[in-house]
């Protein structure tokens, strides 16, 4: 099969047009407890039972995100009542920020991604929140 965009334009062309941030300034953000702040793991669940989470993140898998914050959907989920500002991530910034360019077609203005994801967080920041 001959693609005429792969993956990795896709994402160039997502992180383009998408607010990224680095771990300090979501740490920042975590650490004013910004009301209405959703920091969203977008990651499987295998990967959040193996690596753990970012403390105070909500864990929703890539392929639910969609239909998850549509009020319309009837899998909306009420944590997006009060969301006022949206930070996505998962391993590598990929995912995060081609979600957030959905939301951001779906009429979501305040959204960002967190660039490099998991692993520029653990690197970088190094707080984890283990399963139970």
């Amino acid at each position: 099969m001959e693609l005429s965009k792969g993956f990795r334009q896709l994402v160039a062309e997502a992180e383009s047009q998408v607010k990224s941030l680095s771990p300090a300034e979501v740490e920042l953000k975590l650490q004013a407890q910004t009301e209405g702040l959703l920091l969203i793991d977008l990651r499987d669940v295998r990967e959040v039972k193996r690596e753990g989470k970012i403390p105070a993140s909500l864990h929703i898998p890539r392929g639910m995100l969609e239909f998850w914050i549509d009020p319309d959907s009837p899998y909306y989920r009420s944590e997006f009542d009060q969301a006022k500002e949206i930070i996505l991530y998962c391993n590598k910034g990929w995912r995060s920020a081609l979600a957030a360019q959905t939301l951001q077609n779906m009429g979501v203005e305040n959204v960002a991604h967190l660039q490099g994801g998991m692993e520029q967080w653990q690197a970088e920041n190094g707080r984890i929140e283990q399963n139970k």
